[in-house]
Protein backbone atom coordinates (compact mmCIF):
# COMPACT_ATOMS: atom_id res chain seq x y z
CA UNK A 1 0.00 0.00 0.00
CA UNK A 2 1.36 3.28 -1.01
CA UNK A 3 0.81 6.82 -0.35
CA UNK A 4 -0.25 10.00 -1.74
CA UNK A 5 1.28 13.29 -3.08
CA UNK A 6 -0.26 16.23 -4.33
CA UNK A 7 2.41 17.07 -7.63
CA UNK A 8 1.96 21.04 -9.29
CA UNK A 9 3.02 20.87 -12.97
CA UNK A 10 6.41 23.08 -12.84
CA UNK A 11 7.70 24.77 -16.09
CA UNK A 12 11.37 23.66 -15.28
CA UNK A 13 11.04 20.58 -13.24
CA UNK A 14 7.51 19.13 -14.72
CA UNK A 15 5.55 17.29 -11.82
CA UNK A 16 6.84 18.19 -8.60
CA UNK A 17 5.61 17.61 -5.05
CA UNK A 18 5.69 21.19 -4.03
CA UNK A 19 4.16 21.12 -0.74
CA UNK A 20 5.85 20.58 2.35
CA UNK A 21 4.81 20.58 6.12
CA UNK A 22 6.76 21.56 9.05
CA UNK A 23 7.67 18.73 12.13
CA UNK A 24 7.91 20.12 15.61
CA UNK A 25 11.76 20.37 15.40
CA UNK A 26 11.57 22.83 12.73
CA UNK A 27 12.82 20.51 9.89
CA UNK A 28 10.71 20.66 6.82
CA UNK A 29 9.75 17.33 4.81
CA UNK A 30 7.69 16.83 1.50
CA UNK A 31 3.84 16.72 2.69
CA UNK A 32 2.18 12.89 1.74
CA UNK A 33 -1.27 11.64 2.04
CA UNK A 34 -2.51 8.56 3.74
CA UNK A 35 -5.25 8.22 1.07
CA UNK A 36 -6.25 9.15 -2.05
CA UNK A 37 -9.59 10.73 -0.57
CA UNK A 38 -7.16 13.19 1.87
CA UNK A 39 -5.18 14.37 -0.50
CA UNK A 40 -8.08 15.26 -3.04
CA UNK A 41 -9.64 16.79 0.46
CA UNK A 42 -6.68 18.96 0.51
CA UNK A 43 -6.47 20.08 -2.56
CA UNK A 44 -9.80 20.67 -2.50
CA UNK A 45 -8.98 22.91 0.94
CA UNK A 46 -6.18 24.79 -0.84
CA UNK A 47 -8.09 25.80 -3.70
CA UNK A 48 -11.15 26.90 -2.00
CA UNK A 49 -8.92 29.09 0.24
CA UNK A 50 -6.87 30.44 -2.83
CA UNK A 51 -10.31 31.44 -4.22
CA UNK A 52 -11.63 33.12 -1.58
CA UNK A 53 -8.14 35.24 -1.37
CA UNK A 54 -8.66 36.07 -4.94
CA UNK A 55 -12.15 37.29 -3.91
CA UNK A 56 -10.93 39.57 -1.34
CA UNK A 57 -8.25 41.60 -3.60
CA UNK A 58 -5.41 39.01 -1.49
CA UNK A 59 -4.25 37.51 -4.91
CA UNK A 60 -3.68 38.93 -8.41
CA UNK A 61 -4.43 35.01 -10.24
CA UNK A 62 -5.05 32.03 -9.10
CA UNK A 63 -3.90 28.05 -9.74
CA UNK A 64 -6.51 26.14 -12.02
CA UNK A 65 -6.71 22.51 -10.97
CA UNK A 66 -5.49 21.31 -14.08
CA UNK A 67 -1.57 22.37 -12.55
CA UNK A 68 -2.02 19.34 -9.64
CA UNK A 69 -1.81 16.17 -9.86
CA UNK A 70 -2.17 13.58 -7.20
CA UNK A 71 -0.15 10.09 -7.49
CA UNK A 72 0.78 7.53 -5.96
CA UNK A 73 4.46 6.83 -4.64
CA UNK A 74 5.96 3.94 -2.99
CA UNK A 75 7.66 5.14 0.00
CA UNK A 76 7.89 8.67 1.79
CA UNK A 77 10.55 10.92 0.39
Amino acid sequence: MGIYEIQHYTLCDGWVNTWSIEEPNGVSKPEVFDTFEDAVSALDEFLDDELFEYQQGNLDSMYERDEFQIVEVTSCP
